[in-house]
């Protein structure tokens, strides 16, 4: 982790302007095609939601402005950013999960295994480890969308927020619309749009 000087940022104007409004938060929604990594997810008989879930991480960890958040009015850059994605239980209720980030798919997906058992087990709310080093993401399989809101604590909050709609398939391709809202104070659309291309990249590998 190392602390971003502000004094010399060449967003400070930028950070300044925007961290003073009463919603400093923007939101767009983006569609991918996942027709590769469906394919990709079936074909090895595991889980379609670590697929891409886990092609997202890879993104978002390589966007340095996504991996900054503000603390007491100073901003970091974490360094590592995990997942913190809300998993469904058998009594249609959900719990927030900790899933460790690993660019390796393999530990990713163990780590997603293990966290999936905690929470389907324990019945709480939050994960025993918390903290602004993730994104907050939730996924709504049952239909698709084209615009999505998340609820935030205070414009304080700079934890980017993503939600994944159902796929649709459209001569033989398949894609998902994608909605992300973000900290203007930390992030532009040019970031916003790094990762919505590193993100297409990795589905399509």
């Amino acid at each position: 982790m190392k602390e971003i000087n502000i004094d010399t940022w060449n967003r400070k104007q930028h950070f300044y302007h925007f961290v003073a409004l009463k919603n400093p938060f923007f939101a767009v929604t983006v569609p991918v095609d996942v027709t590769n990594a469906y394919r990709k997810s079936k074909k090895s008989g595991k889980s379609f939601f670590v697929r891409y879930l886990h092609d997202c991480m890879k993104a978002i960890n390589k966007v340095e402005n996504m991996r900054y958040r503000i603390r007491e009015g100073r901003v970091f850059d974490v360094g590592k950013v995990d997942a913190s994605a809300t998993i469904m239980r058998e009594d249609n209720t959900f719990g927030f999960s900790w899933i460790p980030f690993d660019f390796s798919y393999d530990i990713f997906y163990e780590n997603f295994l293990e966290e999936k058992v905690r929470v389907q087990t324990d019945h709480k709310l939050y994960p025993p480890i918390n903290g602004d080093n993730c994104i907050h993401c939730s996924v709504m399989p049952w239909f698709n969308f084209t615009s999505q809101k998340e609820p935030v604590s205070g414009k304080m909050e700079s934890i980017p927020e993503l939600s994944f709609s159902g796929v649709v398939t459209t001569d033989n391709k398949k894609s998902m619309n994608v909605a992300i809202s973000v900290n203007h104070a930390l992030v532009d659309g040019y970031h916003v749009g790094l990762f919505v291309k590193l993100f297409q990249q990795y589905l399509d590998e």
